[in-house]
């Protein structure tokens, strides 16, 4: 594992620098903020997509290059509107009270891949949760899920009664509400922060995707995997860019970008590299000594199941007083899921 770590830090040094090159003949040159790891595939993959994906729409014209720490997590909407950075991803629940209807999304009980639900998000969004228009003052250009959220802990969990009680990391949105009906006490952290939060027994576990166990280096702190089929909850993020930014570029690159990248597109793609990564953190997890993987047992699956829809009715109600119906997008995103 330390040696695919080494080879993983020298690709994501190469993609840097390859775009390096690429922003020196390019006419355009967008500047990424990202807050995760260098070798989370954030950063690894998903942003050298996104840049390879800008480059063929526009054929070399326009190009990307990717800075890190510029801000926390929770900074990257304000960093972006402000002119600071020209595209970010953000992760929706860090900001609470700003974003109601992308609690969609993450809701538990879908059935299907992070590509599929990235998809069905994009598609929903365009037919109903853009009405609320919860990201203006940025031009969103992808919407997508991390995969089924799942509870990783030091201490063996086997029984979701043994949740209760524990302090957990939680992100907000509907990981919030899971967490709050499984009567676990939260404790808000931003993602790059879990490693030292559970190193220091701050918290007993944390509730992430998958790819965590190795972007994260939960396999060193939290050895066990409490596994829900479909997860606790999934998480939203956005991609998102600077309007002024987009707007100085010239027209037909402007249309080369919003019909060839950005929205369903960019979204599918981001989709599908999530589900590749956490693909890797659970071969890291099976191939690691000590860690191990306990499958909630059916009297369990029962319990969450009316957790789940008590949470549902919930996010709903709050979706629809937000002005969008609630009912119809939940509908949509679980029907383009199973057809997808």
């Amino acid at each position: 594992m330390a040696k695919f770590s080494k080879i993983t830090s020298l690709l994501a040094g190469a993609t840097m620098a390859l775009s390096a090159a690429a922003a020196f003949a390019a006419d355009h040159t967008l500047v990424i903020s990202s807050w995760a790891p260098p070798t989370h595939g954030i950063n690894a993959k998903m942003w050298p997509k996104f840049i390879e994906m800008v480059e063929e729409a526009t054929d070399g014209k326009v190009t990307a290059e990717l800075k890190l720490g510029i801000a926390p997590p929770p900074a990257q909407m304000d960093l972006i509107m402000d002119g600071a950075a020209d595209a970010s991803i953000i992760f929706h629940g860090y900001q609470p009270g700003r974003f109601v209807t992308t609690k969609m999304i993450e809701l538990p009980g879908y059935e299907g891949s992070a590509e599929a639900a990235s998809v069905a998000y994009w598609r929903a969004y365009e037919k109903y949760l853009s009405a609320a228009n919860e990201h203006r003052g940025v031009k969103l250009i992808a919407l997508h899920t991390h995969g089924p959220a799942q509870l990783h802990s030091g201490a063996t969990v086997t029984d979701m009664a043994q949740i209760e009680g524990m302090k957990v990391r939680i992100p907000g949105g509907v990981g919030g509400d899971v967490g709050a009906a499984l009567g676990a006490t939260g404790i808000a952290v931003p993602a790059p922060k879990v490693y030292e939060t559970l190193a220091s027994n701050a918290a007993d576990g944390v509730v992430m995707p998958m790819e965590s166990r190795k972007g994260f280096k939960l396999t060193e702190v939290a050895q066990n995997v409490y596994e829900v089929p479909g997860g606790l909850y999934r998480g939203s993020f956005a991609f998102i860019m600077n309007e002024d930014v987009f707007a100085d570029l010239p027209a037909d690159l402007q249309k080369a970008l919003d019909e060839k990248v950005f929205g369903e597109p960019l979204s599918r793609e981001i989709g599908k590299i999530w589900d590749e990564i956490d693909g890797i953190g659970r071969e890291a997890t099976t191939s690691t000594e000590g860690n191990a993987i306990n499958a909630a047992s059916a009297a369990d699956l029962e319990k969450f199941n009316a957790i789940a829809a008590d949470v549902r009715a919930k996010v709903i109600a709050e979706v629809t007083e937000a002005g969008v119906d609630g009912q119809a997008a939940y509908d949509m995103i679980a029907q383009e899921m199973s057809a997808y």
